[in-house]
């Protein structure tokens, strides 16, 4: 990308606003905008949120949008906006009408794909959402150049792999070996069926009370009758962050699905094992530290066990892992947009 060429962004994240900007749950919508904008101009449209959301977006040109149709019309009108290209996250209903428009006038459109579109619509609306999900992806990658974070997530050969992350040097300072008398476990997400939150919430109904669980994302209409499960909230900031991950001696990621999640990275460069359920054991590959775990209360307390007897030799293989930077990652897509 260049300082004079346009890149419009259209997602469909919810972005709330109010008066001290706007602010989103995925961190994603607020890292790849604003790092992005450093390349060119960024335009990003979104849809409208009245929900309290987690991270505030630094960004000059933001569009949030009701309905599918102030959505389309306010992306037709940056038609006549010379040097521009169209980046599409993820294929949802609003981005696959917009991805039509798109193709209707011609227009150059790059595809991210950061996620497995089958698994998720199968979570959320069971046997049905793979075949709807089908539909629209098969339409979109068709004519659009693709760019996505696994192999898994594309079903032809041409595309561009990147490597999302959020660490910079800090991640990676003054680590350290955490207290062991009792697990403590940290789930870091999006309060989402997809995020398997629901799930873990019931194996910790059934799970020994001397293991402890603190949850940060947006917890504010999650109930919870356990006290062995603590609401830490959102919006904190990557020092904050650490001292969350560092106060913890445990990670638990209990997705349905996910291809490249960036908690893990977090959590490894903060030498903390993370523990994965069945369903996104192909996320392990070759980095150590990963602990593929049933989803029932025995086999995950038995996987807590094991992690905590082995946790200084765990460490020491940690520490061997080469992570992504979130430097390198935007630098990626810049270079394949341009």
């Amino acid at each position: 990308m260049t300082r004079n060429k346009n890149l419009v962004i259209l997602s469909n994240e919810k972005i709330f606003k109010n008066i001290n900007g706007f602010h989103c749950d995925n961190i994603d919508m607020k890292s790849i905008p604003e790092g992005l904008n450093n390349y060119g101009k960024v335009l990003f449209f979104a849809r409208k949120s009245n929900i309290k959301r987690s991270f505030k977006i630094n960004l000059d040109y933001i569009y949030l949008f009701e309905n599918i149709f102030t959505f389309l019309f306010n992306i037709y009108k940056t038609f006549k906006k010379t040097n521009t290209t169209y980046l599409i996250i993820s294929i949802t209903p609003f981005t696959f009408a917009a991805y039509l428009l798109l193709f209707i006038f011609k227009k150059k459109v790059f595809v991210y794909l950061r996620s497995n579109g089958y698994e998720e619509y199968k979570a959320i609306f069971g046997f049905v959402g793979p075949f709807f999900y089908h539909v629209m992806f098969s339409i979109v990658t068709t004519k659009s150049k693709i760019i996505s974070c696994q192999k898994r997530l594309v079903k032809r050969g041409n595309y561009e792999l990147v490597y999302p992350s959020e660490l910079d040097e800090k991640w990676q300072d003054d680590t350290c070996k955490p207290v062991l008398d009792k697990p403590k476990i940290l789930y870091v997400g999006r309060i989402k069926v997809e995020k398997g939150i629901f799930s873990l919430l019931k194996i910790f109904n059934d799970i020994n009370p001397d293991i402890k669980l603190s949850i940060v994302g947006n917890t504010e209409d999650l109930k919870v009758n356990s006290g062995n499960i603590d609401l830490l909230g959102y919006g904190y900031g990557p020092s904050e962050l650490i001292k969350i991950y560092d106060a913890h001696n445990i990670v638990i990621l209990p997705s349905f699905t996910e291809a490249h999640p960036k908690v893990v990275d977090e959590s490894l460069s903060r030498l903390r094992p993370v523990i994965i359920f069945e369903e996104i054991n192909h996320i392990v590959k070759e980095k150590y530290g990963l602990f593929v775990s049933k989803r029932d209360a025995t086999s995950l307390s038995n996987t807590i066990k094991y992690i905590i007897s082995e946790y200084s030799n765990i460490q020491e293989k940690i520490k061997t892992n080469q992570l992504p930077t979130k430097q390198r990652f935007i630098s990626q897509l810049a270079k394949i947009l341009s």
